[in-house]
């Protein structure tokens, strides 16, 4: 082939080749990472769907985490992927960690899981749960869901419990021994995030904001030396067990319909039911910087897309992402 480049169609994706000084310099046509949750990601095989970091990715495991002032600190918060922020029962909050990139050595404390989290699972495929318990109604939920039940019932093995913290906030997991019994979870799959710089426009500068629930909060603060907005529960900074503090690279605060189960706990609060699939607003904050968004998931099936208020998909800086639902203006 006698000419200086080489044009190559395959599938929807375009590869030109130019001859430059000697060597070879491939563009890609899907490297910005078009289309809708489920069609082609921009990453790699070794980057991350969740975080868009390189590396090896495990299959995906979701787990449970107490997230009341006896339970604190947590433990593995810190190489979670993706921490969702949920209203629970008595206006408290409960949190789902989404892990399979980096692993923790131990996670916890891991508490019971609530109906709705199995339709925000959904858009992970088949991956694995890690909980202590259900109510006698949520549990025929979950032995239905497309999910690899990791409950104490069926990875006994894989936990301990503290003597550090009274009952329930003292029941730890060994990750490694979760994985070894996650059996065909699903590897990572595209849920609709998309990495790369900032938009251009559309921002206001932002240190720090504040989610508040009817009896608990939670606060993002931008931090320039740790390249991410550490976290505070209730007012109080969010450290680990090793000391170390979540600094996710993006936050989201997503605004969502939070409506009243039919279910309640034990004590006969309603159980919030958070509603996931749908469309509304959110808020993306990244790089010290807020950004106005809308967030659309059509169905439990399929990932969530954020985009900018022109409709173009709000990239997410590199690293890891917590999202906090809430049903109060943004």
């Amino acid at each position: 082939m006698g000419r200086r480049g080489a044009l190559l169609v395959m599938g929807a994706v375009v590869v030109i080749a130019l001859l430059v000084g000697g060597a070879f310099v491939l563009l890609r046509g899907d490297d910005q990472g078009g289309g809708g949750p489920g069609a082609s990601p921009s990453a790699s095989p070794t980057t991350s769907y969740f975080t868009g970091e390189r590396g090896e990715n495990g299959p995906v495991i979701g787990v449970k985490i107490d997230n009341v002032r006896a339970a604190r600190p947590q433990t593995g918060l810190d190489s979670a992927d993706i921490v969702y922020v949920e209203p629970v029962e008595g206006g408290l909050t409960r949190l789902l960690a989404i892990f399979s990139g980096t692993p923790p050595e131990t996670v916890g404390p891991v508490r019971s899981a609530r109906e709705s989290d199995l339709e925000l699972l959904r858009q992970f495929g088949r991956p694995a749960l890690a909980y202590s318990g259900a109510s006698s109604a949520v549990l025929p939920l979950i032995r239905e869901a497309p999910v690899v039940d990791l409950s104490p019932a069926n990875a006994g093995a894989a936990y301990r419990r503290t003597g550090d913290r009274s009952a329930p906030h003292n029941l730890l997991a060994d990750y490694g021994a979760l994985q070894a019994r996650a059996g065909d979870a699903d590897p990572p799959r595209d849920i609709g995030f998309r990495f790369g710089p900032p938009p251009q426009g559309g921002d206001t500068a932002e240190r720090s904001r504040t989610v508040g629930y009817p009896a608990a909060s939670v606060e993002f603060s931008w931090s320039s030396s740790a390249k991410g907005w550490q976290v505070a529960f209730d007012g109080d900074p969010v450290t680990t067990t090793g000391a170390r503090r979540p600094a996710p690279a993006t936050v989201v605060v997503q605004r969502v319909e939070v409506r009243r189960s039919r279910l309640s706990d034990k004590l006969g609060n309603a159980s919030p039911y958070v509603d996931t699939v749908g469309s509304g607003e959110a808020v993306v904050l990244r790089d010290g910087r807020a950004y106005e968004a809308r967030w659309s998931r059509p169905s439990a099936d399929s990932g969530t897309e954020f985009t900018q208020p022109n409709g173009a998909r709000l990239p997410f800086a590199t690293g890891k992402v917590w999202i906090a639902f809430t049903d109060r203006p943004l």
